[in-house]
């Protein structure tokens, strides 16, 4: 069983930087994928990026690109979101999740959630 625990979240102004801490208790992350997505409200959930943890490759959504960066941290057991050049539209609620396949169509874990807003 994996537990995994978002922090970082906040409220900023446009063009600022957040940095997501996604942190996993019960398992390693070894051989897991690990994912960020959002849901703003009244809206679904939407893929952000991932990281394959032993590979070290990372995916992102077009509308993320050249702003975020998803990173992990080995003796930590940890996976970072480093947002930057934040735009009102990033406002949401930020999940983690992982899951042991490679290309998970869904994952087994999530997060309890982190809130972002970002004003204009």
């Amino acid at each position: 069983q994996v537990q995994l625990v978002e922090s970082g979240g906040g409220l900023v102004q446009a063009g600022d930087s957040l940095r997501l801490s996604c942190a996993a208790s019960g398992r390693t992350f070894n051989s897991y994928t690990v994912a960020w997505f959002r849901q703003a409200p009244g809206k679904e959930r939407y893929f952000v990026a991932s990281i394959r943890w032993s590979a070290g490759s990372t995916y992102y959504t077009d509308s993320v690109k050249g702003r975020f960066t998803i990173s992990r941290d080995n003796a930590k057991n940890t996976v970072y979101l480093q947002m930057n050049s934040l735009k009102p539209e990033d406002t949401a609620v930020y999940y983690c999740a992982a899951d042991v396949r490679a290309i998970p169509r869904t994952y087994t874990y999530w997060g309890q959630g982190t809130q972002v807003t970002v004003s204009s």
